[in-house]
């Protein structure tokens, strides 16, 4: 016999605020059955995850053209060292058709569905802590007719769409502390890292000083509200503009299905990671998502707001591997998106949305350069404009593309090809992209980043002729004679490409190739993005909040104590501008 409290699950419906449903147990079972009503507000958290994070699914016709036995294009979450292997020895050609943005959608959560395919057995990847407290995130007793779990209904708000062992731990601190603030009028402990907390510990910027968040500010927004915490995937591979049309519907369809349930429910809050600000400042843009007037504010997590020069190192040389300083997951996933050149740009050159990464506009001039024995020989670009000036040049040994590697397939377009030219004109939406978000932030934003010496990001791309050259005349003209894919080159003037060594016509020897490589990361960061990226936002004047934070890597960042506490505190912050009529 147990005395133990048995909590009863808060149902979503109409009347749900004013009753509760309980079950038979045998005499001997003394323990109470507790209900929760849920209040008649409700504020919505929204999380975007970032590229790479959310689960995509290939269409039949691929699945049936590549001879695979299931349609996952993508499922970071089933990477580990028994399966890493097929995924690693891929070549560029089919890691080009796997990830191809016309034959990819989100691997959504379908209960109704077959369970390998789009129901539970897919979205195994999503698994319940025990300490996990949520009214609305609890098993339905026995007798409940079509009885679901805790964890069918987080599938059902798309946390098996997302890269869950990467985002599941931030979902359920949200779920969990949003929906327990007080207990019998006292502030539950755990909340005692966010109130009172002077936010310079969470390292936010003075140019914005922030006030610590009181008892009382906090009882005001969470009293008669809840929160429920979605999690919405999107396909990183195509543009960001479509994807914030697609997450926009889904959005309105929730809050439609909540205030359908008697909830008032006319806003809500996004939360990002990464490419997901992206997204997120789609989102309220009417070109794209046009949901400014149901966005109540936006929390940006590590974006990388005008781009990244990771984007172009990543083209020429692989995704880095983070090796000690970062998470072993993360380690096993840079190998399987692209360890060297041609594995990422058989897939970015035809994917809209990877090349929506590349340093936009607003970057500025000069974060390419070529150098030799620390002097500078060039650097673009030069006028302001690096669609032009890097991504579409052709011919040249540093340009974006090396074009053999955009294709490895060999197939047309019609059936999953590439070619330089639609690269192009992919670009060309890329600019119109990049433009039209450009000084796009919602009024009510709050953004936290890494801005960590330690943990040093591409904040320019530099090519390293060799030392050793003795004069580096003519190096712009030079051609590539080979090329290991993960950023050295050597080359050789142009007129020498029939043999590996360059004539010299005074003395009649020959010169050996040159070599050049990409040197390492020193801007501060978090590994990934460019604190002069992120700092963008800081210098929009457009934010309430901005915290430039330390001690963390760039895909982990939601594990990070500081970076979680700064999340609820600019929650908090933004739901006090919430107007309620009930």
């Amino acid at each position: 016999m147990t005395t133990a409290e048995r909590p009863l699950p808060a149902q979503q419906h109409v009347g749900a605020a004013r009753k509760a449903e309980g079950f038979a147990t045998p005499k001997q079972d003394k323990a109470p059955q507790c209900a929760r009503m849920l209040p008649r507000r409700v504020l919505p958290i929204i999380f975007l995850p970032g590229i790479m994070g959310s689960n995509l699914r290939m269409s039949a016709a691929r699945q049936q053209e590549m001879r695979r036995k299931d349609n996952i294009a993508w499922r970071p979450d089933v990477l580990g060292p028994t399966n890493i292997a097929g995924s690693t020895n891929e070549t560029p050609g089919e890691r080009q058709l796997r990830l191809d943005p016309l034959h990819t959608t989100v691997d959504i959560y379908d209960p109704s569905g077959p369970s390998d395919v789009s129901g539970d057995g897919r979205h195994a990847n999503v698994e319940i802590d025990e300490g996990l407290r949520s009214p609305l995130l609890v098993d339905d007793p026995i007798i409940v007719k079509n009885r679901r779990s805790a964890v069918q209904k987080a599938r059902a708000r798309g946390w098996g769409e997302v890269f869950f062992k990467s985002y599941g731990e931030l979902l359920q601190h949200l779920e969990s502390r949003l929906n327990n603030t007080f207990f019998e009028g006292t502030m539950r402990a755990e909340w005692r890292d966010v109130v009172g907390v002077d936010p310079q510990a969470w390292h936010a910027d003075p140019g914005l000083p922030q006030k610590a968040l009181t008892e009382d500010e906090l009882k005001k927004v969470a009293t008669g509200c809840w929160f429920a915490v979605y999690a919405f995937g999107y396909n990183w591979l195509q543009s960001n503009g479509d994807s914030a049309k697609i997450v926009a519907k889904r959005i309105r369809q929730a809050m439609e299905e909540l205030s359908e349930s008697g909830y008032e429910c006319k806003q809500a809050i996004i939360v990002t990671h990464s490419m997901g600000g992206l997204v997120g400042r789609a989102l309220i843009h009417p070109q794209f998502g046009n949901l400014w007037d149901k966005v109540l504010g936006i929390v940006h997590g590590v974006m990388p707001a005008i781009g990244a020069p990771a984007a172009y190192k990543r083209m020429r040389a692989g995704f880095e591997d983070p090796g000690i300083l970062g998470n072993p997951l993360e380690s096993i996933g840079a190998k399987v998106a692209g360890n060297s050149g041609d594995e990422v740009t058989a897939v970015l050159a035809n994917a809209p949305g990877g090349l929506q990464l590349l340093p936009s506009e607003s970057y500025g001039n000069g974060w390419l350069r070529v150098t030799h024995k620390g002097r500078e020989l060039g650097s673009w670009p030069r006028q302001g404009d690096p669609y032009r000036e890097i991504y579409k040049l052709r011919g040249s040994w540093y340009s974006l593309f090396v074009e053999d590697w955009i294709n490895p397939c060999g197939f047309p377009p019609e059936r999953g090809g590439g070619t330089f030219e639609r690269t192009c004109r992919y670009l060309d939406r890329v600019q119109h992209f990049h433009r039209t978000i450009a000084g796009t932030y919602h009024p009510n934003s709050y953004a936290h980043y890494g801005a960590d010496r330690g943990r040093q990001s591409f904040g320019e791309v530099v090519w390293a002729i060799d030392k050793d050259c003795p004069d580096p005349a003519g190096w712009y003209d030079w051609q590539i004679v080979r090329d290991n894919r993960q950023g050295t080159v050597d080359l050789v003037p142009w007129n020498s490409l029939r043999d590996t060594a360059a004539p010299d016509s005074s003395s009649g020897k020959s010169t050996p190739p040159v070599r050049a490589k990409i040197l390492s990361p020193e801007a501060a960061g978090d590994q990934t993005v460019p604190a002069k990226s992120a700092d963008h936002q800081l210098k929009s004047g457009l934010f309430k909040g901005v915290f430039r934070q330390t001690g963390y890597e760039h895909q982990s960042s939601y594990k990070d104590p500081r970076a979680i506490a700064s999340t609820l505190y600019s929650i908090v912050r933004i739901a006090q501008k919430a107007v309620w009529t009930c």
